[in-house]
């Protein structure tokens, strides 16, 4: 993603030369902002606004459009406020995207969630939590909430003994009984760490000789199960998990620009190359294959850049 030679002040003239004057030079703006960090795109929006008293971003919405415009403008905020960003489109306006809640919600670490909170407040004067509640229902509700309190147990060894007893618990609380206790699922999957959580799922597999993604799509059902089964399949892979919501996002007729564009984004700098690895394996065929064939124009070029393919 990061070239081996960056220079802020270099990145800021070659930006402001590509949108001055009659056209805009799509291709000078690609090849700069699609292969930077987040970190350094953020440092060139600095300089950029110290050198010429503009807006980097303001000017870049002006030049640009469509769904090319839309990649580049999600790419210049920091990760996590386009995750606040991406959270607020979801339960804007009439209806609730749930899907758009369940990927970030229970795909992300204690830290990031941490900041994409903080980045939700300063942006939109509201606790995000509060937002939660207004717009989701049932035990659903409580799997949005108690993920957004951060209290995941990251860093602790181990435990083979609990493993066992939480493994033993989701059994009473599903496969065993007539109806589905929600509220341990909950306690166990939002609460325990991710190497913890696959310890119990090795232990779930053992006393039930049944898989917990199985068990959990027979004993829940819509926005539930999508959340509960979202966490799983993070804890298990995460980058296989991105690899799936990529390959739905442009299978059969017509793309949803709107995850192709927040994944890429929002995965570049993180785990890309062991998602393109994954998706090349589940699919036989490449991410930049798929988005060659999805997609066409700047907007191919850019998502092909952020995926280091270009």
């Amino acid at each position: 993603m990061t070239t081996t030679t960056f220079n802020a002040e270099d990145d800021a003239n070659v930006l402001r030369k590509a949108m001055k004057g009659l056209g805009t030079d799509e291709d000078a703006i690609i090849q700069v902002l699609g292969h930077r960090s987040n970190a350094q795109r953020q440092e060139i929006k600095k300089v950029y606004s110290t050198m010429f008293a503009r807006s980097l971003v303001k000017d870049l919405k002006s030049e640009l459009g469509g769904t090319f415009e839309k990649v580049v403008l999600a790419m210049m905020q920091p990760t996590t406020k386009y995750d606040a960003m991406e959270l607020n489109r979801a339960m804007k306006g009439l209806g609730t995207d749930e899907d758009v809640l369940i990927e970030i919600m229970c795909s992300r670490t204690n830290d990031e969630l941490r900041e994409v909170i903080q980045a939700y407040e300063k942006k939109f004067m509201a606790p995000l939590e509060k937002k939660l509640k207004e717009e989701t229902s049932g035990d659903f509700k409580k799997l949005m909430v108690s993920l957004s309190m951060c209290g995941r147990l990251e860093g602790e060894a181990v435990d083979q003994e609990k493993a066992e007893a939480d493994a033993k618990r989701l059994y009473a609380a599903g496969e065993k009984r007539w109806g589905t206790d929600e509220a341990v699922f909950n306690s166990i999957l939002v609460l325990q760490s991710y190497p913890q959580l696959r310890a119990v799922f090795e232990q779930y597999a053992k006393i039930t000789k049944k898989d917990i993604e199985d068990s959990i799509k027979s004993e829940m059902s819509g926005d539930l199960k999508a959340g509960m089964l979202t966490i799983v399949q993070v804890v298990k892979n995460r980058a296989k998990y991105f690899a799936v919501k990529l390959y739905n996002s442009m299978k059969g007729a017509g793309t949803n620009d709107d995850d192709l564009i927040r994944i890429i984004v929002s995965r570049s700098d993180k785990d890309i190359e062991a998602i393109k690895a994954e998706f090349q394996k589940l699919y036989g065929k490449s991410l930049g294959q798929f988005i060659k064939d999805d997609t066409s124009g700047d907007y191919k070029k850019i998502l092909l850049a952020l995926i280091n393919e270009n």
